[in-house]
């Protein structure tokens, strides 16, 4: 299931908009905008909200500015957190904000948007895709989950055994691949 502000769905329309999709474009500023005033909202003090709306279309400004440089094999929420963060950091800093300022470099963007998370993301999605698809959904469900394996078995059809011989074996062919004896 993807959302209309996840990472996958965010960077599709990014990747569109790139290709010269204007109707794209405008959905991706459209998110990107509700992303904005509610990371901005968190970030500034009650008397700094009238300037919200500024802080965000500078940053669109700049994301608009800034397309063509956006690496298309790179995450892009943690690309465009970047822009807002310094975005902010530069408002901060232009009111005389320096130790705000300098808290928010040390603060992680968001949770679901750090750039390590979403290259774990990543990395896990590569090594499960060299499973076959049972063994990818059963890895997902009990590992990545948390799913109890009876849950899962009677979710798949199968006996508990037969989910956990089969996760076994997934986990010996990703052990495989990661040291590349397969």
């Amino acid at each position: 299931m993807t959302t209309a502000h996840s990472e996958e769905a965010l960077k599709a329309l990014m990747l569109l908009s790139l290709d010269g999709d204007e109707a794209a474009y405008r959905r991706l500023l459209a998110a990107l905008r509700l992303l904005l005033v509610g990371y901005y909202s968190r970030r500034m003090a009650a008397a700094a909200k009238a300037d919200m709306e500024d802080l965000v279309q500078e940053t669109l400004l700049a994301l608009h500015s800034r397309r063509s440089t956006y690496d298309r094999e790179r995450p892009f929420t943690a690309w465009f957190f970047s822009i807002a963060r310094y975005k902010l950091i530069d408002h901060h800093r232009g009111r005389g904000g320096r130790r705000l300022a300098e808290t928010e470099l040390g603060e992680e963007i968001e949770s679901d948007f750090s750039e390590d998370a979403l290259t774990a993301s990543v990395d896990v999605e590569r090594l499960l895709h060299g499973l076959s698809p049972r063994q990818r959904e059963l890895i997902r469900q009990v590992k990545l989950e948390g799913q109890s394996v009876a849950d899962t078995a009677s979710r798949t059809g199968q006996s508990e055994s037969a989910v956990k011989v089969g996760i076994h074996r997934a986990l010996k062919a990703l052990a495989e691949k990661m040291r590349g004896t397969s």
